[in-house]
């Protein structure tokens, strides 16, 4: 099947990927064909090529939120994967994300309900609550803890948008990733903080903790809910919880650089993310280092997916394979330069 924008879908497909130049959806996008199921990609006209270049998807050209792109998307698809979402953890891009992140998850969820299929909405744990104790969360922990920055109140609203939909006669499924590493991470999306760390800029990491998993686990999460997953149901698909500093350990290692020296001070950490806020008011800018980031990398960010591995047989592989997949893709594809051993610096981020 030829890899071309396709204005009038095949009336049948076995699932709807949105997001599928994404780190998530385009490993759901694999996942699905490897099982030899018909797939079709709403993607925009403008968005990479490369995520879906030799892959036999059909592809819907479109944005989720042009209700018309959405709804021929839709169209005679069993299932559909949302996992189209704006991330960038910080102050800004409020109504950009509310436009992507929750009216585009209505859009997609009307859609899906109109057409009879099942919905796998794809959230996140930072739509989630944290425990006050810093025990791990799980999907009832009651709301609080969290930064209450655009991407977690974004993010929440969108789960409410389907829940919605769910109450008109949706059926869906929530599920709700931790910290994602692996392959074909083309934007890059999460595995910034892995060549971050393996360029050597990690000389002290944040004092917080993270879960950490492979996205191929993830997508074979989102899979295995589709059938099994039960009707108006979040699942966490947890990984690894670690402090950021054995993680970023782990991460330099596989780069061959020097370790983290250790944690950078609490003080420290607020006072980078309060000058990162005042250089986004005088650039107009806001980068990845800011006070809505730094506050989330001193949480205990750590969360229970036992409802995951009960319900959907979800399992997690080792991070230490996942780690060095990730980086040697990353070498692949020409986001990391290597000149002699030791001294590996990324080309592109």
């Amino acid at each position: 099947m030829e890899n071309m924008p396709d204005h009038r879908p095949s009336p049948r497909v076995d699932c709807l990927v949105t997001g599928g130049t994404g780190l998530v959806g385009n490993n759901v996008i694999r996942m699905l064909l490897d099982r030899r199921l018909r797939v079709r990609a709403l993607a925009r006209g403008q968005s990479d090529g490369r995520p879906l270049a030799g892959l036999a998807v059909q592809r819907a050209a479109g944005d989720v939120t042009d209700p018309d792109a959405v709804a021929k998307a839709v169209a005679g698809a069993r299932v559909v994967v949302h996992s189209a979402a704006i991330v960038h953890v910080g102050w800004r891009k409020l109504e950009e994300m509310r436009r992507v992140n929750v009216e585009g998850t209505r859009l997609v969820a009307e859609a899906a309900r109109r057409q009879g299929a099942r919905l796998i909405h794809v959230s996140s744990v930072d739509a989630l609550g944290l425990t006050a104790d810093g025990r791990p969360a799980d999907e009832e922990t009651p709301m609080g803890g969290m930064v209450e920055c655009p991407y977690v109140v974004t993010k929440r609203a969108a789960e409410q948008a389907v829940l919605d939909e769910v109450e008109r006669g949706l059926d869906a499924v929530i599920v709700n990733p931790v910290f994602m590493l692996g392959p074909w991470d083309w934007k890059p999306s999460s595995g910034r903080m892995l060549l971050e760390v393996g360029s050597g800029r990690g000389l002290l990491a944040p004092p917080g903790s993270n879960d950490f998993v492979d996205v191929r686990d993830v997508a074979a999460g989102i899979i295995a809910a589709v059938t099994a997953g039960r009707r108006g149901q979040r699942y966490i698909l947890g990984g690894h919880p670690l402090r950021y500093v054995d993680a970023w350990r782990m991460f330099a290692k596989v780069a061959g650089r020097r370790p983290p020296r250790g944690e950078a001070p609490p003080g420290v950490v607020r006072m980078a993310g309060r000058i990162g806020d005042l250089i986004a008011r005088c650039l107009g800018h806001e980068g990845p280092v800011n006070s809505a980031a730094t506050g989330m990398s001193m949480l205990n960010h750590n969360f229970d997916c036992s409802r995951a591995k009960r319900e959907l047989g979800y399992t997690i592989r080792p991070l230490e394979s996942t780690i060095e997949e990730s980086w040697n893709w990353f070498i692949a594809k020409g986001y990391v330069r290597t000149v002699g051993r030791g001294n590996r610096r990324p080309r592109a981020a």
